[in-house]
């Protein structure tokens, strides 16, 4: 049956989450599915942050550090905890992804000392694979980092991870779920393996957090870090955050020793103690602004409740699945996404030889049209990220349609295939 436009519009209506895009800063003129890379501002943040810069840090000054600030980044890693299905003194708030990276692989490789392999895949995301690679060039020489191939450049099977896992395996890191194709890991299944291996496991949530369920200790997951501003809203460059499993705490040590990490960072000893809990990953001075615009995006997240954001998420992956098989595979179009909803995340990646110029060309259109902004990944993909708390089903078909008619009118040839900055 075809899917028409009265379709997405009655999907809207019955649409239980439909409410919380008004909470979200929106252009009429533009449908955004970037969510995936840089969700969208709450309007929330925007009276929030204000009020840290006018009256917290303009008219408090240093004392709001006592008043406001000492304590935001346990504020903020309860309410993540919630979303990462973990306790509340396993998550540390700070830093950036690649460096929580950096601290718990050093942590778990430096207790592991007599098993040298470590095993990822090629799906997962780069930079996490040049942490590693740094690691092992650098301070575990006798180490060595082994990929599983994709058969379909789509999907990784547990059984070719459970391959590679033998008695001199230390560490297993992996994304949730994959950048690109949005395949999602069954992690409960990868955790036993390990376990049964006496291996370590860190998980990468960027792309899962805040769109599909992810129950860190239920499924019993030992490390995993990850950003706060694609699904979770959290600002351009916002504070990412790190979990290790309450028991191994003890076991683990930040490799990187500075002074928020100390016991008593304001007794100004020159001797360094670590404080002994999850903040001992800690690094340096917290970033207030930034860290503190975390917080409406996870409100907004914990009141629709992951289950309800995760149903959305795979009724319209769905739906945007029959309308690409509908307008855009007879226009020479691939689906580079598991078709399997139970393995899928909460985005659409697409193939095209032209997928660089049609990208272009969503984003900057002919006078009239809506701008539709996706984003393109090496070497043909462009991503359709689906973001259930602002993404309506009438959006979706509207982008589809617009990259029909960019295909029939061959709007994407006054396009180069010249990449900017940022794709």
């Amino acid at each position: 049956m075809e899917i028409t436009y009265e379709k997405a519009l009655q999907l809207d209506t019955n649409d239980l989450l439909r409410d919380y895009k008004s909470q979200f800063v929106n252009d009429e003129n533009m449908i955004y599915l970037d969510g995936n890379s840089l969700g969208k501002l709450p309007k929330q943040t925007i009276e929030l942050t204000s009020n840290i810069v006018q009256q917290q840090w303009g008219n408090r000054l240093i004392r709001s550090w006592n008043e406001n600030w000492m304590d935001l980044s346990s504020r903020i890693a309860t309410k993540i905890a919630t979303i990462v299905g973990a306790r509340e003194d396993e998550i540390f708030v700070g830093d950036s992804t690649s460096l929580n990276l950096y601290k718990l692989a050093f942590a778990a490789l430096y207790a592991k000392p007599e098993q040298h392999k470590i095993v990822s895949d090629e799906l997962n995301f780069p930079t996490d694979l040049y942490v590693i690679q740094g690691l092992v060039k650098h301070q575990f020489n006798n180490h060595f980092l082994e990929l599983v191939k994709s058969d379909d450049g789509i999907t990784i099977q547990e059984t070719e991870i459970e391959k590679r896992l033998d008695k001199q395996t230390a560490l297993i890191t992996l994304s949730h779920v994959a950048y690109k194709s949005a395949f999602m890991y069954n992690m409960e299944l990868v955790n036993k393996l390990a376990y049964e291996n006496n291996s370590l496991v860190i998980w990468d949530l960027s792309h899962a957090a805040g769109a599909v369920p992810v129950e860190l200790n239920k499924s019993g997951a030992d490390m995993a870090v990850g950003c706060t501003y694609k699904y979770l809203n959290g600002g351009p460059g916002a504070p990412a955050y790190l979990y290790v499993r309450k028991d191994l705490q003890e076991k683990f040590a930040n490799p990187i020793t500075s002074w928020f990490s100390h016991q008593k960072p304001f007794d100004f000893d020159l001797n360094y103690q670590a404080i002994p809990t999850i903040h001992k990953f800690a690094v340096g001075t917290p970033n207030v602004i930034s860290m503190a615009a975390i917080e409406p995006g996870l409100d907004i997240s914990i009141e629709a409740g992951i289950s309800k954001i995760r149903a959305k998420s795979i009724k319209q992956t769905n739906f945007m699945m029959e309308l690409i098989e509908q307008e855009l595979i007879p226009l020479g179009f691939t689906v580079a996404t598991p078709k399997n909803e139970r393995i899928r995340g909460s985005h659409i990646s697409i193939q095209h030889a032209d997928a660089y110029r049609i990208n272009r060309a969503m984003i900057e259109p002919q006078k009239g049209e809506k701008v539709v902004i996706p984003d393109f990944r090496p070497p043909n993909n462009i991503r359709l990220g689906i973001a259930p708390l602002y993404t309506s089903y009438s959006d979706i078909y509207q982008a589809i349609g617009r990259i029909k008619t960019i295909m029939e009118q061959k709007e994407y040839e006054k396009f180069s295939n010249e990449k900017l900055s940022v794709t």
